[in-house]
């Protein structure tokens, strides 16, 4: 009866539909564009458009039911509209001269296995530092596992902070010389 009337132009009939359907086909838009302000500009464009086309609207149909078709169509278009323009990162491309080029994209991330040799060194470098005698072994695990500073190395050890730089040096001169004969073995 409203679309009957509003086809006749009665205004008010206008402000009925728009009132009975407006928060329906907002929270239907916003489910698909997922951002509020342009739910509400879509919402309105549907009104639009649905009001350009009433005389196409058939009474055997509900008017819901074509209105929510229209809302769908329309956000659909405009999420196409949207989508951005993308590029392959693997396929050479080619500019408007016609020149072809490609991206090298770099990665931070080491691969198994470079995981797999940083692990082993990493545990080689932990025996190496058992076999060592105290205080040396202290000193390498406080400098290099447990990440102190010459200064906090020298407080916890209450020794002077000459002697822990001294101490250190010799610590990793004997470290390295286990290192080489474990290398050499293998």
């Amino acid at each position: 009866m409203l679309v009957k009337k509003a086809l006749k132009g009665d205004q008010s009939a206008y402000s009925s539909i728009m009132s009975r359907y407006k928060e329906t086909i907002y929270y239907l838009i916003l489910k698909m564009v997922r951002d509020n302000d342009d739910a509400e500009d879509l919402t309105i464009e549907v009104f639009g458009k649905a009001f350009q086309r009433l005389g196409q609207y058939t009474s055997q149909y509900a008017f819901s039911t074509w209105l929510f078709r229209i809302a769908t169509n329309h956000s659909i278009d405009y999420i196409r509209k949207k989508r951005l323009d993308t590029i392959s990162i693997d396929k050479d491309m080619k500019s408007e001269e016609g020149a072809s080029w490609s991206m090298d994209i770099g990665c931070d991330n080491k691969d198994p296995e470079e995981r797999f040799i940083e692990k082993q060194k990493i545990k080689m470098m932990r025996d190496g530092v058992d076999k060592l005698k105290e205080p040396y072994k202290k000193l390498l695990e406080l400098r290099y596992f447990d990440e102190y500073s010459y200064d906090e190395i020298s407080e916890e050890l209450d020794i002077p902070l000459g002697t822990v730089k001294a101490q250190l040096f010799r610590a990793r001169a004997l470290l390295s010389a286990i290192l080489e004969n474990s290398r050499s073995s293998i």
